[in-house]
């Protein structure tokens, strides 16, 4: 590692989730002294296990609450705000603690920090559910969305685009530095075999020899970025002084069919050709039938690009399953 963040003090919400604690291990690795903070409703201590270091210490806590309460004065060079279910499952069984936790948490660790070191770095871990279902593909940081403000999905959809006002109001007009990651779907070990996206749902199931559920037809698309690939695009985000202010996607423009996601995985376990079993449902409400990051800007101002493939990539995370 290049020690990128040797002696700086980070500040990790969300850490025991499955980018949380990818993020928390590679700062570790990168010289960083990290605070993690997760309240646990979808973070696994497990996650942690592996990251353990004198350079680490861990609070419980829940960072929808004023941030001095269990902050007590902590001065950081970064805050990275990552706490926030994130598959739709989740937050559609959490829904007020998600919209809070990216809207009002948001505002206090921001509050936070104008407070303790305004010449600190927030980075929000936007989504690219802000773009909802398309009508641009692929998308660009400039298109606005085509979101439902009250469907199914929306406590998470809005949420993280009114965090995203949030951090554009503190940039603005208190001059804090914010930059905005918008993340799309990404895999790797440690994402939960319950977290009810693509990739983890057909691993666990092929690995049981269950059938896949594709919901609608399978001809949706998805693009699959490797965690790795993503944290380093966060760090250099964090980093580059021309990102301030700065939305950027960070994800993989390769696209695949649902379909075509489901006989990958179900190749990449049995190593055969023959077919996978599969179950079709109805398709859930304004869910996305097209997403595919254009990385344009990430390649220009980050010198970023995915480097893993999906079939590397797909092997790591079927060993981890595995064990």
């Amino acid at each position: 590692m290049l020690n990128r963040f040797a002696g700086k003090k980070v500040l990790v919400t969300g850490a025991a989730g499955f980018l949380g604690s990818h993020l928390v291990e590679t700062m570790l690795e990168e010289g960083a002294m990290v605070m993690g903070i997760d309240n646990f409703i979808t973070g696994n201590a497990d996650n942690l296990s592996e990251v353990e270091s004198e350079n680490l210490r861990f609070i419980e806590a829940d960072v929808t609450q004023p941030a001095g309460n269990y902050l007590q004065g902590e001065v950081f060079d970064y805050i990275f705000h990552f706490a926030s279910p994130a598959s739709p499952p989740f937050y559609q069984k959490y829904p007020r603690e998600t919209y809070l936790v990216n809207t009002v948490a948001t505002d206090a660790l921001l509050q936070y920090l104008q407070a303790t070191n305004p010449e600190g770095t927030f980075i929000f871990a936007g989504t690219s559910e802000a773009y909802g279902d398309p009508l641009e593909h692929p998308q660009k940081e400039t298109y606005w969305g085509n979101v439902n403000p009250n469907g199914i999905r929306s406590c998470y959809d809005e949420s993280k685009r009114l965090g995203e006002t949030i951090c554009g109001v503190f940039n603005r007009d208190f001059e804090i530095d914010t930059r905005i990651v918008r993340i799309f779907n990404t895999y790797g070990p440690r994402i939960g075999a319950e977290d009810g996206r693509v990739i983890p749902s057909f691993i666990n199931s092929a690995l049981h020899k269950r059938p896949m559920t594709i919901f609608g037809s399978g001809s949706q698309t998805r693009s699959y970025c490797y965690v790795s690939d993503l944290v380093e695009g966060i760090l250099r985000l964090s980093l580059e002084p021309r990102a301030k202010g700065e939305t950027v996607n960070i994800g993989n423009p390769e696209e695949y069919t649902v379909s075509q996601t489901a006989n990958i995985i179900w190749r990449e376990v049995y190593e055969e050709s023959s077919e996978p079993m599969i179950e079709h449902k109805d398709l859930p409400g304004d869910d996305p039938t097209r997403r595919k990051p254009d990385i344009s800007k990430a390649k220009e101002l980050l010198d970023w690009e995915p480097t893993v493939s999906f079939e590397e990539g797909l092997k790591k995370t079927v060993e981890w399953f595995s064990r």
